[in-house]
Parts: C-alpha cells; sequence; structure tokens
C-alpha cells in the first residue's frame, strides 16, 4: 500500500516532549520531515531541526515557517499543539496569568494557523492539527481558563475548517484524555492565597487529576491517532483519544449540560 504521507513536510508546535514529541516519532516512521517550533528545544533524531521561539512571537514563528518553506518547497501539515496548565480558584487566579494562558493556548492557535494557511495554499493544500482536550468539552473546576481555552481551540477549528476547505485544506481537533506526560509537573497551581472556602476543594481536585494524568494513557496514543488522522481522505472535524474518553464526550449529548456538570462536581469537587 502506497504511504500517503512519505515525503511531506510537518510543522509542529511544541515537540520538544509529551504529546508533541510522540506526533514527531510516530510521523518520522512514516517518512516526514518534521520541525519542531518549542518554547525550550531538545535533540531528538526523528525531529530535523527544532527552532527555539515563544508561539506567541507570531513575527519569529512566520519568518522560521518561511524559512522552513524555502528549503523544502512546500509545508504539508501544521500541527497546534504548544500549550501549559494552570489550576486554582478563579477568585485566586492572577490577571496575567490568565493573560498569558489565553494567549498561549488559543490567540497563538488562531494566529499561527493564519500564518501557516499562507504556506499551506503554496503547497497546494495540506492539513492543520490542533491539540485540543476533553477538558474543553466537559469542563473541570478549578481548571476553568485551561479548559475554556481547550473549548475555544475546537470551536475556532471547526470554523476555519469551512474557511480553508476551497484551498484543500483540511482541519482536525485531537481530543486527548488523561495523559502520562510532563504537563502534569510543570502545571502552575495558583493556591497560595487559596481561602478557607476553596482550599479543601482545590486540593482534591488537582489530587485527582494529578492521578488521573500520572495513570493515564502514554502520549503514543495521541501519536498514532494522529497519523491515522492524517491519513484519512476525508478526516473529522473531532477526534476523541480512548474509549472512555469517547464516551465521557458523547454525554453531553445524552444528557442536560446540569446533569453532566453536576457528575463534575461529584468527581472533582
Amino acid at each position: 500500500m502506497k504511504n500517503k504521507l512519505k515525503g511531506k513536510v510537518a510543522v509542529i508546535t511544541g515537540a520538544s516532549g509529551g504529546i508533541g514529541y510522540s506526533m514527531a516519532k510516530y510521523l518520522y516512521k512514516e517518512g516526514v520531515k518534521v520541525y519542531d517550533i518549542s518554547l525550550v528545544t531538545e535533540n531528538h533524531e526523528e525531529i530535523t531541526k527544532s527552532y527555539s521561539a515563544d508561539v506567541n512571537d507570531t513575527q519569529k514563528v512566520e519568518s522560521i515557517l518561511e524559512e522552513i518553506y524555502n528549503e523544502n518547497n512546500h509545508i504539508d501539515i501544521f500541527i497546534n499543539n504548544a500549550g501549559f496548565g494552570i489550576a486554582g480558584a478563579i477568585e485566586d487566579a492572577k490577571p496575567e496569568s490568565i493573560y498569558k494562558l489565553v494567549s498561549t493556548n488559543l490567540s497563538a492557535v488562531i494566529a499561527l494557523s493564519g500564518v501557516a494557511i499562507k504556506y499551506l495554499k503554496k503547497s497546494n493544500g495540506g492539513r492543520i492539527i490542533n491539540t485540543c482536550s476533553v477538558g474543553g468539552i466537559i469542563p473541570l473546576p478549578f481548571q476553568a481558563t485551561y479548559s475554556a481555552t481547550k473549548a475555544g481551540v475546537e470551536i475556532f477549528g471547526r470554523a476555519l475548517a469551512n474557511e480553508v476547505k476551497p484551498f484543500n485544506i483540511k482541519v482536525t481537533s485531537i481530543l486527548p484524555g488523561d495523559t502520562k506526560t510532563g504537563f502534569t509537573k510543570n502545571r502552575i497551581i495558583e493556591n497560595d492565597n487559596t481561602n478557607d472556602g476553596y482550599r479543601k476543594n482545590v486540593a482534591k481536585s488537582i489530587k485527582k487529576v494529578e492521578k488521573d494524568e500520572q495513570t493515564g494513557k502514554s502520549p503514543d496514543s495521541v501519536g498514532k491517532m494522529v497519523v491515522k488522522v492524517l491519513k484519512k481522505k476525508n478526516p473529522p472535524l473531532r477526534k476523541t483519544v480512548g474509549f472512555w474518553y469517547k464516551c465521557a464526550v458523547f454525554l453531553p449529548r445524552i444528557f442536560s449540560t446540569k446533569f453532566v456538570n453536576y457528575i463534575v462536581n461529584k468527581l472533582y469537587c
């Protein structure tokens, strides 16, 4: 069977580790030439070149994409994967942390997709993959801003898919559930000023999330899923990783929003 991905060029933000690196590994196995744009880079044999850049620096990322395009004469896949998490009560969240999270997890995805489209169009079409989260469909207390950014990315992807359809560019949002990566360790916990009314619930919620993540699926499950999606002629707009998470995402279609929120409350508050 012909390898549909061999010879393609992919650019991934945040491929230095975790889910992003797993995507890079499995794309490399398919013969894809992979480039990484990360705040802190790592040397991986599967990655042709890693560029150090903040995804919020649109101008710098655009110059990197221009360099990659000029080197290869095409860019076929752009993956918005970079991001981070903050946990804690909204009442105690620092405004600067909120703005930074929204900027990195949502605004940068929108801005960089706009830049990438220019090069995908020059390459006669391609794919945009956005790393979202089941937490964007089933929002978690004490991770409200994070859930909001991931919900925003998924909605953005659906709107974008219709915009770029005439140019043979297809968009898919990948929704991992709890995944064992360094994301857990790197999550920022804002609870220094948490008053007694929140402290117990914040602690319970964060403890459960961390346990679920560290006993969760390997990031390789996401890397494999991305390859499957990229091989599809007509890829889905949204793909959830893992059977139980597919069930969880389906719950809002069956039960009322209030009931789903009640279940989440019992689990995380």
